[in-house]
């Protein structure tokens, strides 16, 4: 057989190195789309000039385009018969990516836990993504439910890696050469720095996306997610919802855009600490926020810039007034889509 039917749980070992396929040129034209999808205004990924009045050479693409694009490379080998992306966790951004570079992966399979009804299994990989010059500009875990060939197939012992609760401060990385001396808040649209925003605050997003069926379908092939519940209807329509499901990496860049009203200056994204898809989205559906700050962090040697620790929880038709998103249970209502807990660089007073 020719074609690739992709990996089954019980093809996965502790142990394993998979090299990613198909590397990627990112141009200008992807920070383009990821603008059209999503409608992020961050200053220092939207325009030339202010990235380098904070010391870059240019607009450096969105740390969650660089994301999708390394992750979407994984697909094939890990996630092609995933029933969904379970969560994340230790994802750095290392070094800024400029359009022409050429984004490649590779992972390892960190982590194997079956599940009791024997049809699925949790696999858990650490991936990293990498620039043609070969230095790693992404680094991250994440775990995946994959589907099992067999449902009678030897169950293996279950590994389940020591995931650390966040990214430690010491473990951020600023970009190079990037600093905030002569921060100008008129043109990133927010007079609101570091200093303030207090531990405990929450800020309601306000605006709405809704998300339409084109468009997830092209981001999907955007990134090369060729994970079935994404894009093939159908298939989907024998399957569990009847539909397909929305990459749950489209909410979070949705979410991140939306955050832009109340976080305009936290203009990059130093980590991925933890994260959460809680509940399915389809197209139709529109996605609200919410962000709390979990963390107010100094970073060594630097008086220009600091870091704030982040929750941000999507809600689907839903505004987040209230700032709901569990029950007393502690259980994700039905409506929260997305809990993502992450680390920003804010310029400083």
């Amino acid at each position: 057989m020719k074609t690739n039917p992709g990996n089954f749980f019980e093809d996965f070992a502790i142990g394993q190195d998979l090299v990613h396929t198909s590397p990627r040129t990112v141009t200008e034209g992807d920070a383009a789309l990821y603008t059209a999808l999503y409608g992020s205004r961050f200053a220092l990924t939207s325009g030339a000039t202010f990235a380098q009045g904070m010391g870059l050479p240019r607009a450096p693409l969105d740390p969650l385009l660089v994301f999708h694009t390394v992750f979407g490379k994984t697909v094939p080998e890990i996630s092609l018969n995933a029933v969904a992306n379970l969560g994340y966790a230790s994802c750095r951004f290392l070094a800024p990516v400029y359009a022409g570079d050429t984004l490649s992966a590779r992972s390892e399979v960190i982590g194997l836990k079956a599940n009791r009804d024997g049809k699925t299994g949790v696999v858990y990989v650490h991936s990293t993504g990498r620039n043609a010059a070969g230095e790693v500009v992404l680094d991250y875990v994440r775990w995946v439910m994959v589907r099992k060939r067999d449902e009678a197939s030897p169950t293996p012992e279950p590994v389940i890696p020591d995931l650390p609760s966040a990214v430690a401060p010491a473990d951020l990385v600023v970009p190079e050469g990037l600093h905030a001396t002569a921060y100008d808040t008129a043109s990133a649209g927010s007079p609101h720095l570091w200093d303030d925003y207090e531990v405990g605050e929450r800020i309601d997003h306000v605006d709405g996306t809704t998300v339409e069926e084109a468009e997830h379908m092209l981001a999907t092939r955007l990134w090369h997610n060729t994970a079935k519940v994404h894009f093939n209807q159908h298939v989907e329509s024998q399957g569990r919802f009847g539909r397909r499901i929305v990459y749950g990496g489209h909410v979070i860049s949705i979410a991140r855009a939306l955050s832009h009203n109340g976080l305009g200056n936290a203009q990059w994204v130093l980590a991925i600490n933890g994260g959460t898809h809680a509940n399915p989205t389809f197209a139709g559906d529109t996605i609200y926020a919410w962000s709390e700050v979990l963390e107010r962090i100094e970073l060594p040697g630097r008086t220009d810039v600091g870091a704030l620790r982040l929750r941000s929880v999507g809600l689907k038709n839903r505004p987040a007034e209230g700032f709901p998103h569990k029950d007393e249970d502690g259980k994700f209502l039905a409506d929260a889509v997305l809990d993502l807990d992450y680390t920003v660089l804010m310029p400083r007073r």
